[in-house]
């Protein structure tokens, strides 16, 4: 069972990291499945706006809601990030080498989101890495218990890491 996380300090770091291990991955023949996240400029000033890439082949889903420059609370879409669920449910059920979640978030530490997704990847042997915050890293710690492998927040140590988890799939995973 191949399980890990990343978590990197600068605002969008995380994104970009996963994004990265996302493309070569694919450059290197295997199927991933799953979402990097991509954030745009403000819309309001305050926040930015959250779209998902549903991996391989999109779409690209808006998961968060505006709720004006006054807003303090959380601002994710719920259906989107379940319509994004679903839809990488689609893509493992097609058969997968790899899965990146964008951020195992609130919802997935309450039990919800991509939270029974990642079981169900890793009972296939389908290798997994989520992208962390620090307000939701102790969940996903009581989440992965000693299963999962947190790595340095560099290219490198992900490289890594894709090449020691797909290792033994040179053919793509069919369910």
């Amino acid at each position: 069972m191949k399980l890990a996380s990343v978590l990197a300090t600068g605002r969008g770091e995380t994104n970009r990291l996963l994004s990265d291990l996302a493309a070569r991955a694919s450059q290197r023949g295997l199927c991933v499945v799953g979402t990097v996240q991509v954030n745009h400029d403000p819309t309001d000033s305050k926040h930015c706006d959250m779209d998902v890439r549903v991996l391989p082949d999109g779409p690209v889903l808006r998961i968060s809601q505006s709720l004006g420059t006054q807003s303090r609370g959380c601002r994710l879409d719920p259906s989107a990030l379940e319509q994004a669920v679903r839809l990488t449910e689609g893509a493992l059920e097609s058969g997968a080498d790899l899965m990146i979640v964008n951020k195992f978030g609130k919802h997935e530490a309450e039990g919800r989101g991509f939270r029974e997704l990642i079981g169900t990847a890793l009972m296939r042997g389908i290798p997994v890495i989520v992208g962390l915050n620090g307000l939701n890293a102790e969940a996903f710690a009581e989440f992965a218990g000693a299963f999962a492998e947190h790595l340095d927040p560099s290219g490198d140590a992900m490289n890594q890491w894709l090449d020691d988890a797909c290792a033994k799939s040179p053919e793509r995973r069919a369910v």
